[in-house]
């Protein structure tokens, strides 16, 4: 893989998204459809897939593509893919509240090692760059060209006064009494992957997800925070988070930065 090549290509395709989902954004009515898991989809979510799926096609038409809006997809067996989750956060979208993020990974022998997440309604976009160092570039952005970048790393924990993250629309007792487990200075609540993208920052040491997550909801992220030099582990064992599972469901996971004294789970 030409790994400048690829940023190049996702980068831009993320922000076209972005854009496309922006403009229906500030619409004032936004139809809502629910899917066959439940969950639910607009057509931004379309838009922006067939966005990205048709340029990562052209681009790449000989690897493999997992995306979230299109079952067909579901179905590939690989350990080498792209996958793509165009709109994550939908929940927050609908609601308009604003923490919904473009994700376009590249998982390479099981691991997400390059990814872009763009959160048009926040301003804020970060990547890996070629090199594989996470980035966070600063607005506005121009997607024929790559603007100046900071690059980012996780923080040294203070395990007597932890940044925690959580989700903001799936939070539950279980994941209240695993945060219970630590010293926490910090509680913030966030939606999408940019959870994952304010570990990498520095902005927070711990996320905890005991819930239900797919591997399109979490691969850029997961690229970027290991970019940055952060983890994310099995909930249960604390075994490196895997990709190209079949199904592509993740179990329960933990993003961290490392030095970071992970608790086990509680006994039931």
């Amino acid at each position: 893989m030409d790994f400048d090549a690829l940023l190049d290509v996702t980068r831009r395709l993320a922000l076209e998204a972005g854009d496309a989902i922006m403009d229906i954004y500030d619409r004032p009515d936004v139809a809502v459809r629910t899917k066959s898991d439940d969950s639910p989809v607009t057509e931004a979510d379309e838009a922006a897939d067939a966005l990205i799926s048709a340029g990562l096609r052209a681009a790449f038409p000989d690897m493999p593509l997992v995306t979230e809006e299109q079952a067909d997809s579901h179905g590939v067996s690989a350990r080498t893919f792209l996958i793509v989750d165009p709109l994550d956060g939908t929940k927050e979208f609908v609601q308009r509240r604003g923490d919904f993020t473009v994700n376009i990974a590249y998982v390479e022998d099981g691991r997400p090692i390059r990814g872009v997440v763009y959160a048009p309604a926040r301003g804020r976009l970060f990547y890996t760059d070629a090199a594989g160092v996470a980035v966070e570039e600063a607005a506005p952005f121009d997607p024929a060209r790559r603007g100046e970048g900071r690059p980012l790393k996780v923080r040294a924990p203070d395990e007597d006064a932890l940044l925690v993250v959580a989700s903001k629309s799936h939070r539950d007792a279980a994941t209240d009494d695993y945060i219970g487990q630590y010293s926490v200075a910090d509680l913030v609540s966030a939606g999408s992957s940019l959870k994952f993208c304010l570990v990498a920052s520095g902005e927070a040491d711990l996320y905890p997800r005991l819930g239900r997550t797919m591997e399109w909801d979490t691969a850029a992220g997961h690229a970027v925070l290991a970019g940055a030099g952060g983890r994310v582990v099995r909930f249960d064992d604390h075994a490196a988070l895997d990709y190209g599972k079949e199904g592509f469901a993740n179990p329960f996971f933990i993003a961290h930065a490392p030095g970071l004294s992970l608790k086990r789970p509680q006994a039931s």
